[in-house]
């Protein structure tokens, strides 16, 4: 699915806080998502997974649930892994119903944007600000640090975080340039620089790092690895290192997703 179908279909940027809020409505509990749901919403994002097909699979999730010996013991539903299997059965039903039915004829869009100009522009000023103060404590900690090894490749990750940010600045005319502003184009340019990024934190973390990413990762995904496809596995497992990697160099996610 496409950009412009994702954004006709619903708010295309609040995707995750409107599930995040859902679920939470679902369960009761105004709780902080864990490293593991926010994998999966990524997962169904990236995959064009509908918002309406999420909601019904959660609600799907949570009426299975509740015919459970869990909920009859007194369990609750902690997280989106259980819910994987519904969403996608939901998404599967959404795309069958709406082959051959023709072509769609498009509401038109409201003309006033989701962002203002001045929310985007401190949007991008601040993850550029993050993305200097991150290479400003790798070096620090290189300085500390021995070996010359690990000196040059703190510098080399450090120097690529500024010349994100320095992409990032570049970026900001776009803001001024009169008439409607084109957000999905702008979207793709940070897509194109945090795919970017997320390669360069991958090459560059220690063993250390990426196997207590990995210990995490698979306490959390234990409970549900029976019930997902092997596929399924592999993407949550992509989507998972890849938050943990952002948060341990203490850089900003770049996709407008994250504005909200």
């Amino acid at each position: 699915m496409s950009s412009a179908s994702l954004m006709e279909s619903f708010n295309y940027f609040n995707y995750f806080t409107e599930i995040e809020e859902y679920f939470w409505r679902k369960r009761g509990a105004h709780l902080l998502v864990s490293p593991l749901d926010w994998a999966i919403l990524e997962t169904w994002q990236k995959a064009g997974v509908p918002i309406e097909a999420v909601l019904k699979g959660i609600d799907r999730a949570f009426e299975s649930w509740g015919r459970s010996r869990r909920a009859a013991g007194g369990r609750q539903l902690k997280s989106l892994a259980y819910c994987v299997d519904a969403v996608l059965d939901a998404a599967a039903e959404a795309a069958e119903a709406a082959a051959g039915t023709g072509p769609e004829v498009r509401a038109s869009r409201a003309a006033a944007e989701p962002f203002s100009r001045e929310e985007l522009r401190k949007y991008l000023e601040r993850n550029a600000k993050r993305l200097r103060g991150a290479a400003g404590k790798l070096r620090a900690g290189a300085d500390r640090g021995s070996g010359a090894s690990a000196g040059v490749a703190a510098e080399g990750l450090a120097t690529r975080f500024e010349d994100t940010a320095r992409k990032l600045e570049e970026a900001l005319p776009l803001l001024d340039a009169p008439g409607a502003l084109d957000l999905e184009d702008l979207e793709r340019r940070m897509t194109v620089l945090e795919e970017k990024l997320s390669a360069v934190l991958a090459a560059g973390a220690d063993e250390e790092a990426l196997l207590a990413i990995r210990r995490e990762m698979d306490r959390s995904l234990a409970p549900y690895r029976r019930k997902m496809s092997a596929e399924q596995l592999a993407q949550l497992e992509r989507q998972y290192t890849q938050k943990r990697l952002f948060e341990h160099f203490e850089v900003p996610r770049l996709s407008l997703f994250y504005l909200t």
